[in-house]
Formats: structure tokens, C-alpha cells, sequence
């Protein structure tokens, strides 16, 4: 049975709605479109008890999840990954109940192959004939993957330094790969120019709309991981912000179905890099969006994004929940991927240590109890990052 109601535009320009069986990308004032359900249809027929017999991936949540008439999931398996209880680095924070939601467990070896798997579903159900996506690096693999599972040609566009196994993974799965001068955001100019007039299926982040829906099973996983309680603390690195979008819009649906209280929802933390923190400089400074950051440079991949389509979404979640958003320096993200290895055998991108970064700060600040509940995402693996652990 089908939930799905509509698109609509995430700023409430009055355009729309839009229908989801046909293709829509961004909404006409240029910002993101996002799916909406018949909740209330939803809460009449869809009860926590029939999650138990239910496949452990992310499509166990089908009800609100963008599947239309008989459509399909592209899978790979991905989703429920696994909620550790880090004791060890808890106890060094003075925290007793630290835990670490590891996305890098996913197929493809990070987060992205939640939205990836949403998108491509959904691509393939519209008819899509190719698949085209600029990427720092684990989206693009991801997008390869499933495109590849769909069976539908992937076109990669990924800037000229990324780094060599973001690119043969892809060659692996079969896409084409072009390299651009500069960053992800030239890379999606460059696909735009090459792939519109030949009517490629662009799945960028947050310029199409389901993406969010596939970021935002992890905020379902967390609610059920934990026996229907939020944590007070979620602390997530942060480049275009889909999951941050995501968890917030999941939120939202839970408490609209009745499985989930209102008013008790964790505070979200922003994790950026000090090279590249366009989100934190408009935190502090009270901004609605933010300006592209100049000159952006870090280790972390995925949060080299100079400017992200849905900042206001991600600013709207961290000022709601009363979170914050908080830069970590290069070097303290490798330091802290080692934490993580050796403190909890946990395989950590840079980003993951970006995101241990920025707890230390809020512990620093008595911003975080000792008995709270903190959930730290480490959103992809180490292999694809050795170099930044070779020894100096």
C-alpha cells in the first residue's frame, strides 16, 4: 500500500504540490522539494508490533518510505547498522552513556547508500535512462552501486584531486568517471552542463527529492535501537546535510503517527571542518543561509561542500532543537579516527573523527552531562582514508 501524498516545496513557496509519480527535481523558486505522507492513514494502519519479523535494512519502514503502485526497493542491504555502546570512549569524557551509530557498516562503506538506495529506486520507477552525480567521493560510489544493481548506466563527476579508491570503486561498478578542476560544486556544474540537454537523471544532494527519504531511516533506526526514546545528544558531520535534513523531517513523522512524543527531541550538532564551515559560521552569526566558503579545504571529503542547497533546513533543525555547530581542525579529526579505532574498534573516516571533535568541545563547555545519552554517526570507513593515517 502506497502512503506517499505529495511533493512540496521545503520553503513553502506556494508552489505545488507536485505529483511523485511524475519526475520533479527542485521546486520552481530553486530549492528542495520533500515527500509527503497521508499520515494520518499511516497512524490508523501501521503499528511498532509488525517491525519484529521485518528484514533488517532500512526498508523495514516501507510505510514511509517513497514506494509507489508495486515499485520495488534497489537494495543492497543497506541500513540498521549497528548502535555500539562506547564505554571506553565515554569514560574518558566523563560519560557514561556514549554511543556510536556506525554508517560505515552500510554497503559501499558509508551513509550514502541509504539515500542512494531511495533515489535510485525511485529513478528507476520514473523511467530514468541514466543516472548522473557530482560527488566528493562515497556518494559517487554509492550512486555506482545501486545504478548498477538497477541496471542503469552511472556518469560520475568527482573533482581532480579526490582520492584513487572514491575512483576505482566506482570504474568497479562499472560508471563512467570525469574529474573536474575544483570542488563538488564545480563537479555538479559540470554534470548539469554535460547531462541536462541529454536528459540524465541528476540525483545531487537535495536537487532531487528522495535522498532525504533514505538519510532519514536513520533517525527510525535510533528510535527503535532505543526502545522509542530519543537520546538528548546527536552529533552528525555535516557537508550537504541530507541526514541532518533527514533525521529532523523523520522526527517530525514519528511524532505525527504517535509513535514518538513531542517536544522531546534530541538536540542536533553540526560537525564541520575549520577548512570548510560554511553551516557553523552562519550558526554564530545568526544567519538563514550561508555564505559559499572560500578557499574550502579538508581531509574529511564529504565536508568539503562550500555551499549546501538546504542550508536553511540544516540551520532551522539545529536552532529548533537548541543543538550547535561546531568546526574541528584537520589534525584533531585524525586524531580522533584513532580514538575510535583503538578506544572501540570502530574503522573511522575523518568525518567520524570530526564528529568525536566537536563532542570533546561541547564536553569542554559543561554543555553535555555526564548522564545524557549522546549518539556520535561515524558516516564511513577508514580504508578509503589510509593516507591520512600514514605516519608523518
Amino acid at each position: 500500500m502506497a502512503y506517499v501524498s505529495h511533493l512540496e516545496c521545503s520553503a513553502g513557496c506556494g508552489a505545488g504540490p507536485f505529483d511523485p509519480r511524475e519526475r520533479h527535481h527542485l521546486c520552481a523558486c530553486g530549492l528542495p522539494l520533500l515527500v509527503r505522507y497521508d499520515l494520518g492513514r499511516v497512524a490508523s494502519t501501521w503499528d511498532k508490533a509488525s517491525l519484529v519479523d521485518r528484514p533488517p535494512t532500512m526498508w523495514r519502514y516501507a510505510e514511509m518510505m517513497p514506494l509507489l503502485d508495486h515499485d520495488k526497493p534497489v537494495t543492497l542491504g543497506e541500513g540498521f547498522t549497528p548502535l555500539f555502546h562506547a564505554a571506553t570512549l565515554g569514560r574518558s569524557l566523563g560519560l557514561t552513556s556514549l554511543y556510536v551509530k556506525d554508517e560505515s557498516l552500510n554497503p559501499t562503506n558509508s551513509f550514502k547508500a541509504r539515500g542512494l538506495s531511495a533515489a535510485v529506486t525511485r529513478a528507476h520507477a520514473l523511467g530514468a535512462e541514466t543516472l548522473s552525480v557530482p560527488s566528493a567521493g562515497n556518494a559517487a560510489n554509492a550512486m555506482s552501486a545501486y545504478a548498477a544493481r538497477a541496471g542503469i548506466p552511472a556518469k560520475v563527476f568527482m573533482p581532480k584531486d579526490v582520492k584513487q579508491p572514491f575512483i576505482r570503486e566506482c570504474e568497479l561498478y562499472g560508471a563512467e568517471v570525469t574529474l573536474v578542476d575544483g570542488l563538488i560544486t564545480d563537479a555538479g556544474r559540470v554534470a548539469a552542463e554535460r547531462g541536462g540537454p541529454l536528459g540524465w537523471y541528476d540525483v545531487s544532494t537535495l536537487k532531487e527529492p528522495y535522498r532525504i527519504e533514505g538519510k532519514k531511516t536513520m533517525a527510525y533506526e535510533l528510535a527503535e535501537q532505543f526502545d522509542w526514546q530519543w537520546p538528548d545528544w546527536i552529533i552528525y558531520p555535516t557537508g550537504g546535510g541530507t541526514g541532518m535534513v533527514g533525521m529532523w523531517k523523520a522526527m517530525a513523522e514519528l511524532e505525527a503517527i504517535g509513535w514518538m512524543p513531542e517536544g522531546r527531541r534530541p538536540r542536533m550538532v553540526t560537525a564541520q571542518a575549520t577548512g570548510c564551515a560554511p553551516i557553523v559560521k552562519a550558526f554564530e552569526q545568526g544567519a538563514d543561509r550561508a555564505e559559499p566558503w572560500a578557499d574550502a579545504h579538508t581531509v574529511a571529503d564529504g565536508l568539503r561542500v562550500p555551499k549546501a542547497i538546504g542550508d536553511f533546513l540544516i540551520l532551522r533543525a539545529l536552532r529548533e532543537s537548541g543543538g550547535r555547530a561546531i568546526a574541528v581542525d584537520d589534525a584533531d579529526m585524525v586524531r580522533y579516527m584513532r580514538d575510535l579505532g583503538r578506544h572501540e574498534g570502530i574503522s573511522a573516516a575523518p568525518e567520524g573523527g570530526a564528529a568525536l571533535g566537536a563532542l570533546h568541545a561541547l564536553v569542554a563547555e559543561g554543555l553535555v552531562k555526564p548522564d545524557e545519552t549522546v549518539v556520535l554517526f561515524n558516516t564511513g570507513g577508514a580504508l578509503k582514508y589510509l593516507d591520512v593515517l600514514a605516519p608523518a
